[in-house]
């Protein structure tokens, strides 16, 4: 195996999200498990978890107010002593009453007001963490026809972003998510990737697209969405989880692995696999029945495989066949390196960074899933907040 495939394995990064290590579950009930994290602090723990055992997870996405704390600076230097850093800032303006209908969008301009001042909130946090990232999804929309202005609801959309966009630093982005439904579902005010893609490109260089895998219609081509927003140099982050008919939250590759695969070769095509490529691949997840670390470590897992097999893919026969209308020789190029095993690979680069080829049985082994269930008693339990 070449020496830039296994470099490039050994300098990917997956940014993890607090969320996934507190207790969610479906509409109708959340599940709670024992040892799940109180605070913030106990989050990032679980987390510097999943990179001590992975190697290639060491950023910890937020998500304001779940993660709310007083000193926000104390909290990015407890992260770094665990030796993982905090990266994109998520805003939270769907779990309030207020919100019912809308937040950016909503017809009330004090409701507008409030939502507008809690995006520009989160700004400051990321000022406090050093992240670069501020991540905007919107619940925003309308159940029935009639019920609000579609065009309106896009105008308010628009002021409220621009507002967001003109508060960021430097070095700071906005990384806008759309969703096709759920939970309005007339219309949503960011249903997809072209009225995310329009809004940013009104904005300017500092507004990307995140593609949230389990967000699209089914059939989609997802793969041609990242080709075209990578084309445009337009895509700024994944948002990486599975779904099977709604809803996004099942862990990356567990309902289409060849999905999986063929992102990631778009990714490598476009030689944006790189950290300073600006494009940030981050799991979104949820882990309702499985448990949270070991979960977070099997998805990171995931990713490193469709990785590892878009980067064999034999690129100059690829080139070959497709130049020659080859159509079944291309396609064998692909299948082929999607069918290698390179579980043996991922171990040999795991054991040259002075890891356990093998991070599940190495994460069973610490004994800190016992620890943590021992310790965490008492105390209310971090959850997704519904």
């Amino acid at each position: 195996m070449t020496d830039h495939v296994r470099a490039a394995l050994r300098a990917q990064q997956i940014e993890v999200p607090s969320w996934a290590y507190g207790n969610s579950g479906t509409r109708f009930k959340v599940f709670a498990q024992k040892g799940v994290p109180r605070n913030p602090q106990e989050k990032i723990a679980d987390a510097a978890q999943v990179h001590k055992y992975t190697g290639v997870s060491p950023i910890v996405s937020l998500h304001i107010p779940w993660d709310k704390v007083d000193d926000y600076e104390a909290l990015a230097k407890y992260a770094g002593d665990l030796g993982v850093r905090i990266g994109g800032i998520n805003a939270n303006v769907f779990q309030d009453d207020d919100y019912m209908l809308g937040s950016v969008t909503n017809p009330d301009p004090r409701v507008r007001r409030k939502a507008l001042d809690h995006l520009l909130e989160c700004v400051d946090i990321m000022d406090a963490t050093g992240s670069r990232d501020v991540k905007l999804w919107f619940s925003d929309g309308t159940n029935y026809p009639g019920q609000d202005s579609i065009r309106a609801r896009q105008d308010r959309l628009a002021e409220a972003l621009s507002a967001v966009y003109e508060r960021l630093g430097d070095h700071q982005r906005m990384l806008l998510e759309y969703k096709l439904f759920e939970p309005a579902f007339y219309t949503m005010d960011v249903p997809d990737w072209g009225t995310a893609y329009a809004h940013c490109i009104r904005l300017g260089p500092k507004a990307q697209v995140v593609i949230d895998t389990g967000h699209h219609a089914p059939g989609t081509n997802i793969e041609f969405i990242v080709a075209f927003l990578l084309r445009e140099g337009k895509l700024g982050a994944f948002d990486f989880n599975s779904r099977f008919y709604a809803d996004d939250d099942l862990m990356v590759g567990a309902a289409d692995p060849f999905q999986l695969f063929r992102i990631m070769h778009e990714i490598v095509q476009a030689d944006a696999l790189r950290a300073d490529s600006g494009i940030n691949f981050m799991l979104d997840q949820c882990h309702n029945i499985e448990p949270k670390i070991p979960g977070q470590i099997r998805s990171v897992m995931n990713v490193q495989e469709a990785t590892a097999k878009a980067l064999i893919v034999d690129a100059a026969a690829l080139g070959a066949a497709q130049q020659a209308g080859d159509v079944l020789g291309a396609n064998a190029v692909l299948m082929d390196a999607y069918n290698t095993d390179v579980r043996p690979l991922l171990a040999e680069v795991r054991a040259e960074m002075g890891l356990s080829p093998d991070p599940m049985a190495a994460y069973a082994r610490s004994g800190y899933a016992e620890k943590i269930v021992a310790e965490r008693v008492g105390g209310q339990q971090a959850g997704w907040g519904a």
